[in-house]
């Protein structure tokens, strides 16, 4: 539960403006207000956004200098090598790319590091590897732009090398690279920078074939929204566009995976890709090989794509139950531990747990304690870590200024992984803690839930839910509207459903609404019927087996004020 709610501060002259000039309801010009979203033509932009205002690709510094480079690997009938990462972000840059070098009559081959042997990014054993398979061309994808010395060595034996990859660069970028397309790297005038790697990817394709590839505009979306990118800007174009695209993909690969994960015929949401689909993809690099995750997309045998999906689906299971087991573990470290409440940061650790589930946990702790997470395995003195963050703690940053203690680190604001030594863990346990007291200041921080607006019950209707309808689709960057309601009562007895749901009515004396909190019936076993409480939520429907009717979904119940 959260430990104060904030409303967001209005801007009464900012939204008349929008009422006004676009036609909008007041409720809808707040929220668009809420998201930086101010004049009349940002407003047109963000609720009907359209693939033809995606910016031009050659903006991109290095674009041009890329495109000529496979244009001449065509001409000269030479391999290129396409070197991803493991993550869904990766995977699917790399069919990406692959397509479009198959399109044009290129010889491709394809490369994804495994994540337990040879960890993240390009590493120096692709490099005889490549010289022996031929490869005169290697491009990157969601990976490469830290990896000074292995793109020299690359060229040392006449391999030349096309980065793209859109993590924040340390210091200098490849110098060896024939080309790099990053937008966050010095120089480059792009006016987007918070593209996904397979947006990199579909960028570079826009610019290779003059438009942008709508034949993958599934894979695009997908890996946009799996990477958990803000979804603004040519972010929310792409998962506008291709959410609907993915529900009705005509690739047997991706027609598996929406069966397997038991979503046909479901409105897409970033939500089903974000815990439907991704983690099944994911579950590849995390449990062995992410080569199978890639062969199902590229894939257009149905048959086949059935058996790859059936060992996804074995990964998966695997996956959830190791994850189970770290999380349980590490709570159990953390409780014991007892000096929680001193620590504004948690940094929980043991021998053997499994590296491909780390990050996944240290999102589980993050949900339970609200403050941010690194969880490490170590393994002969050596820690491998991930860790994830709340809003307002860079953890990239923080990792930064510990970077003497480690023996190496990379990642987001929101996400990272780090390599440490047993023998520093409590130096950096305290390193990160003094760094969050300067973020956080004193004390741990607030779990604060922002509010976007105060309705009353009868508001809550599917008319609401319909205008709610233009702002999708939510995710990062673009989260759902919290709404507040207060001094309601709470009309029927509250009953605990399945995986710790709490369903309950709520009334205002005239109308009533069914809620739906999910994983929030530990916390609320106190409530009784006749209570009043105030309540924080978003808006779903509730359509099973009846006419569709819009539902509660709790953020936070609390006694009324």
């Amino acid at each position: 539960m959260f430990t104060k709610w904030r409303l967001k501060a209005s801007q009464p002259g900012i939204e008349q403006v929008l009422v006004r000039e676009s036609g909008l309801s007041p409720l809808v010009a707040r929220l668009l207000v809420n998201r930086g979203i101010t004049t009349p033509v940002q407003s047109v932009s963000f609720l009907k956004p359209s693939l033809q205002d995606l910016h031009d690709p050659f903006l991109f510094k290095d674009m041009a200098q890329a495109v000529a480079r496979i244009r001449l690997a065509r001409e000269r009938a030479e391999t290129v090598l396409v070197y991803g990462d493991y993550d869904v972000d990766g995977v699917t840059s790399t069919a990406v790319v692959s397509s479009l070098l198959n399109k044009l009559g290129i010889k491709v081959l394809r490369y994804i590091p495994h994540r337990m042997d040879e960890g993240y990014g390009l590493n120096h054993d692709i490099v005889p590897l490549a010289k022996e398979w031929g490869v005169k061309l290697l491009i990157t994808v969601d990976c490469g732009v830290t990896a000074v010395a292995e793109v020299e060595a690359l060229r040392s034996v006449g391999i030349d090398v096309i980065v793209t990859d859109h993590h924040e660069p340390e210091g200098q970028v490849p110098a060896a690279a024939c080309a790099v397309i990053n937008p966050r790297q010095p120089g480059c005038g792009y006016p987007f920078r918070d593209l996904a790697g397979v947006g990199l990817a579909a960028k570079l394709v826009q610019a290779v074939m003059g438009e942008f590839p709508r034949h993958d505009l599934d894979l695009v979306a997908l890996g946009t929204i799996a990477d958990v990118v803000p979804l603004r800007g040519e972010n929310r174009i792409i998962a506008r566009h291709g959410l609907p695209v993915i529900g009705n993909s005509s690739k047997a690969g991706m027609q598996a995976l929406i069966e397997a994960a038991r979503v046909r015929g479901k409105v897409m949401t970033p939500h089903l890709v974000g815990f439907s689909l991704g983690p099944r993809l994911n579950a590849a690099g995390r449990m062995g090989s992410a080569s199978t995750a890639l062969e199902l997309l590229l894939c257009d045998d149905p048959a086949v794509a059935a058996s790859l999906v059936d060992v996804l689906e074995i990964h998966n299971r695997e996956r959830q139950r190791q994850q189970g087991a770290v999380v349980d573990e590490a709570v159990e470290i953390i409780e014991a531990e007892g000096d929680l409440p001193a620590h504004r940061i948690i940094v929980v650790h043991k021998d053997g747990w499994h590296k491909g589930v780390l990050g996944i946990a240290a999102s589980r702790i993050v949900e339970k304690y609200g403050r941010p997470a690194f969880v490490i395995s170590f393994e002969n003195g050596l820690g491998v870590g991930s860790a994830r963050s709340v809003d307002g703690f860079h953890l990239n940053e923080a990792l930064a200024s510990c970077a003497a203690l480690l023996e190496g680190y990379g990642g987001h604001k929101r996400a990272a992984g780090l390599r440490v030594r047993q023998e520093s863990v409590a130096a950096l346990r305290e390193g990160l803690n003094l760094f969050a007291a300067d973020v956080f200041g004193a004390g741990v921080p607030d779990s604060v839930l922002e509010i976007d607006s105060q309705i009353t019950l009868p508001e809550v209707n599917m008319d609401l839910v319909a205008m709610l309808g233009d702002l999708e689709p939510f995710g990062e960057g673009n989260p759902a509207p919290v709404f507040a309601t207060r001094r309601l009562m709470i009309k029927s007895r509250p009953q605990e459903l399945g995986r710790g749901t709490l369903k309950l009515w709520v009334t205002d004396g005239r109308c009533s609404v069914s809620a739906v909190g999910f994983g929030m019936a530990d916390e609320c076993r106190g409530l009784r019927m006749g209570q009043a409480v105030d309540i924080a939520f978003t808006l779903g429907i509730d359509d099973w087996n009846k006419a569709p009717v819009a539902q509660i979904m709790l953020k936070d119940i609390r006694p009324a004020k």
